[in-house]
């Protein structure tokens, strides 16, 4: 399956030479196999992962995704694209309470499904291993240490487990923090994790966190942030460095930006639902000659644009994106982001060229709150989970709660949530 690139054989590398039509990886990624090598540890954890997990957010969600038209035929799908990532040896799922849950308006629990997917493929090959990560709602109203332990057992409940791999803190809370860190270690000591990580933190609290818990002998497995191609904050913010400086293993959600960089988009073809609001056309047609880079390098090693952007993070080291795969088939081509390594000029090509793109704004899911919220954060990142109604800037009327949001405030509101992009 493998032959050596004539074309690139001075970088001696092997290449994965299948054939791909419009962005969709052919059957035989589905023999695409990652070894046991390459799995990684995540952060100074125990736990080895998959070097490419799957994100499981849109599993049961009703709003951003499926535009409140969860069925049937998208259950399956999402059952068809878990039993891909296991058959391509991608066995990373990350998952969260608030994913299609009832606080967000969802169909159904992502936790559920995840939960259901996985006994499943065990009643047929019981000695399939998955790795499951969730994560805490740091909602205002959840106070202390005890709140943690009594959500994560409502997490293990609905996933049907008795423990999970890696359980992680979604986004700072407005209040209570130091007890949400105690919570972690609580969960660890007791055995109902393995491994514990943070998301949406910045270099300020991610030194404040993994200190807390180094003080237990417990480490920090990783930090959850948003990072692709032409969303680097994390380089820039100093996030990625204080990763790789504490030894924090940094899981990138939105790592196609949300499709953006598979190149199915276009000016004239723009995602649907409250995407639309953030990948303008205006925004594609800045992106086009990036995308058109992409497509081009790929060319070169018969890979996807999505493969080619995968594989660009994969490469910064010490990273592990996590795409969201609703279908079997983009399952089968995330794999196909494995097992080979762009040359450091394309990857630094690639950065320059983004770098001229500025780049919006991707807030996150959380849920559906009434009455009152709170914003207090730094500079990309999340500390509050506020879903109201807001006026800023004197601009317009926006969903509010989003990373980058460098201000205080307090909002009243009555809001269900979305990924909507804050203009500032």
């Amino acid at each position: 399956m493998e032959k050596e690139d004539a074309g690139r054989s001075h970088r001696n590398r092997r290449v994965h030479t299948t054939t791909v039509r419009r962005g969709v990886a052919s059957e035989d990624f589905a023999t695409l196999k990652s070894s046991e090598e390459e799995k990684l540890k995540l952060g100074a954890s125990e736990l080895k992962v998959t070097r490419l997990g799957i994100g499981a957010w849109s599993w049961g969600d009703n709003i951003y995704w499926n535009n409140f038209e969860w069925d049937d035929r998208k259950l399956k799908a999402a059952k068809a694209a878990f039993d891909a990532s296991v058959d391509c040896d991608i066995t990373f799922f990350d998952t969260a309470e608030v994913y299609g849950s009832q606080l967000s308006l969802g169909a159904i629990n992502s936790e559920t499904l995840l939960g259901r997917f996985i006994k499943e493929r065990k009643e047929k090959d019981p000695k399939v291993e998955v790795a499951v990560a969730t994560k805490f709602a740091a909602l205002p109203w959840r106070l202390g240490r005890q709140s943690v332990l009594n959500a994560l057992k409502d997490s293990l409940f609905r996933l049907g487990v008795s423990s999970v791999e890696l359980y992680q803190l979604h986004w700072p809370g407005v209040w209570g923090n130091e007890g949400y860190i105690d919570g972690l270690g609580d969960a660890v000591e007791q055995g109902l994790v393995k491994a514990v990580g943070v998301s949406n933190y910045n270099e300020r609290r991610l030194h404040d966190a993994y200190e807390k818990l180094k003080k237990r002998g417990i480490p920090l497995a990783s930090n959850q942030v948003n990072y692709s191609l032409i969303y680097r904050a994390p380089e820039e913010n100093g996030v990625k460095a204080a990763c790789d400086e504490l030894g924090i293993s940094l899981i990138a959600y939105s790592p196609v930006a949300q499709g953006v960089l598979t190149g199915k988009y276009s000016p004239e073809n723009i995602p649907a639902g409250p995407r639309s609001r953030i990948y303008t056309p205006e925004f594609l047609t800045r992106l086009q000659p990036l995308l058109n880079r992409i497509r081009e390098i790929g060319e070169g090693y018969s890979k996807t644009p999505t493969q080619v952007a995968l594989n660009w993070l994969i490469a910064q080291e010490n990273v592990v994106p996590i795409p969201g795969a609703k279908t079997a088939e983009q399952a089968q081509e995330f794999a196909g982001a494995l097992g080979w390594r762009l040359a450091d000029e394309e990857i630094c090509e690639l950065r320059s060229l983004a770098s001229e793109i500025r780049p919006v704004l991707i807030g996150m899911s959380c849920g559906t709150i009434f009455g009152l919220g709170f914003v207090s954060s730094d500079q990309y990142e999340v500390v509050a989970c506020l879903l109201g109604l807001a006026w800023i800037g004197m601009r317009r009327w926006i969903w509010v709660y989003e990373e980058g949001f460098d201000r205080n405030g307090l909002y009243l509101g009555f809001a269900s949530f979305s990924r909507i992009r804050l203009e500032l």
